[in-house]
């Protein structure tokens, strides 16, 4: 079984999340691809975020329509910080030593490797695979790791959630997480709702 992962904060989860999934899904012949939310993201210090509650309910919506993506709330039940070794760990030990893992990232992340914790043994628990997002060029592929072209989109949920009062953002984020932000009135005044 080939496996992609895909984890971060979600606050909220966009369509460039969405696509990066389903390009991936077609380019590595992905199985399913697992989306896994952190509660608290360990390179994200001092920032504020949404409730994991909350962000776990958007990105449920989000992928509700897709049979090949599913959801773990593993590292929201661990609480604490995440760290991706810890989370690949039970992934491994879940899905044995067969499957082949596919934990993707965008190379947004790349400025930040050194600062994860036990990438060696991260590099053996999967496959890690960078996108290339705008903005954050690939001069130099790092030994081991998978580059995947896929035209990633412009988008991230910092801007959305500055602009979720002052501009439209329904082409950036699915409708139905949109719905949620509003009921929910999250991201009204850089203020989030717990």
């Amino acid at each position: 079984m080939r496996i992609g992962i895909l984890g971060g904060t979600f606050d909220p989860v966009h369509n460039g999340h969405i696509y990066l999934a389903e390009k991936s899904c077609v380019k590595l012949c992905l199985d399913k691809v697992i989306f896994i939310p952190s509660y608290l993201p360990p390179h994200k210090k001092g920032i504020k975020v949404a409730s994991a509650k909350h962000r776990f309910n958007m990105l449920k919506l989000a992928i509700l329509e897709n049979k090949k993506f599913k959801i773990s709330d593993m590292e929201i039940k661990r609480m604490g910080r995440s760290y991706s070794v810890e989370t690949l760990r039970r992934l491994r030990k879940k899905y044995g030593a067969k499957a082949e893992l596919f934990f993707i990232t965008g190379s947004d992340s790349l400025k930040e490797l050194d600062k994860w914790k036990n990438l060696p043994e991260i590099l053996r628990l999967c496959k890690f695979v960078i996108v290339e997002r705008p903005g954050f060029k690939i001069n130099r592929k790092p030994d081991g790791f998978i580059l995947l072209h896929i035209n990633a989109k412009d988008i991230s949920s910092s801007d959305i959630r500055n602009q979720i009062e002052s501009k439209s953002v329904k082409s950036l984020i699915p409708a139905k997480v949109k719905a949620y932000i509003s009921r929910y009135k999250l991201y009204i005044h850089a203020q989030h709702a717990q």
